[in-house]
């Protein structure tokens, strides 16, 4: 009977340390509620739409350069509205020194006009942000993302493809012309290619958004820390395709 009942006890702390890896990993802050992927998905929805329609709140950030901006800015004097306050600030930089807690994780473009922050308009300690040219994975991507899952506990991914993407099309052209890119921008062409040969008949933007499939899958079916957690329904990974005409986030797939 002792020996059952220390066997359960094994298992049941077995249980339990792995449901709560992640808040243990943060002794600072145990009790820290994840943000399950629906809400998540809400929050960047909810973030672009104010960024569309030109009003964000720029969470989590000072307000003194706000004012600033607003006072001096002679297209939208006075307009800028304000959110935090330089002591809440000032606070948030202290919380974020002894811990952080992602609510989602982007794999983006390291385009200069797609910074996640400001189009999903978030702040700081919100987004754990991965960016590469042409949203690619490479290993060290995936143990960041992987990271940023197991330890910070984010529960949504999403990988952030955009208009006129310029990765996309060199590597477009360089499979067309069966040439070699100069320098390690062919490693580059080498993770679009798969994306390029799907789309021999398409234009750039369908092989940007089959790019950013790509790597969807890529990320779903990747072990031995994502799939399992994907196909259990813990976290989830989907596409999304920024516009640079109109500044909204189109999510391609919500799985």
């Amino acid at each position: 009977m002792t020996k059952k009942i220390l066997a359960l006890l094994v298992i049941t702390t077995s249980v339990l340390v792995s449901n709560q890896f992640v808040r243990a990993a943060d002794p600072a802050h145990p009790d820290q509620p994840i943000v399950p992927p629906a809400q998540a998905m809400s929050r960047l929805k909810e973030g672009n739409a104010r960024f569309t329609a030109g009003n964000p709140q720029h969470p989590h950030d000072s307000v003194d350069e706000r004012k600033y901006m607003a006072a001096n800015s002679y297209e939208n004097a006075g307009t800028i509205p304000l959110g935090m306050t330089s002591e809440q600030a000032a606070k948030r930089r202290a919380e974020l020194t002894k811990s952080q807690h992602p609510f989602a994780i982007i794999l983006s473009c390291s385009d200069s006009r797609v910074p996640p922050e400001t189009v999903f308009d978030e702040g700081l300690g919100d987004l754990f942000i991965v960016r590469v040219a042409g949203n690619v994975l490479n290993d060290e991507g995936l143990g960041s993302i992987e990271y940023g899952v197991d330890v910070l506990g984010a529960r949504l991914i999403v990988v952030l493809g955009h208009q006129s993407c310029g990765a996309v099309d060199a590597a477009m052209k360089t499979v067309a012309a069966k040439g070699k890119a100069p320098g390690h921008i062919q490693s580059l062409v080498t993770a679009i290619k798969p994306a390029v040969e799907t789309t021999a008949k398409g234009d750039l933007e369908a092989t940007i958004k089959a790019n950013v499939d790509h790597v969807v899958q890529a990320l779903r079916s990747s072990t031995p820390i994502l799939k399992a957690k994907v196909d259990s329904g813990e976290i989830r990974v989907v596409g999304g395709y920024y516009s640079l005409d109109t500044g909204s986030v189109t999510f391609l797939d919500e799985k």
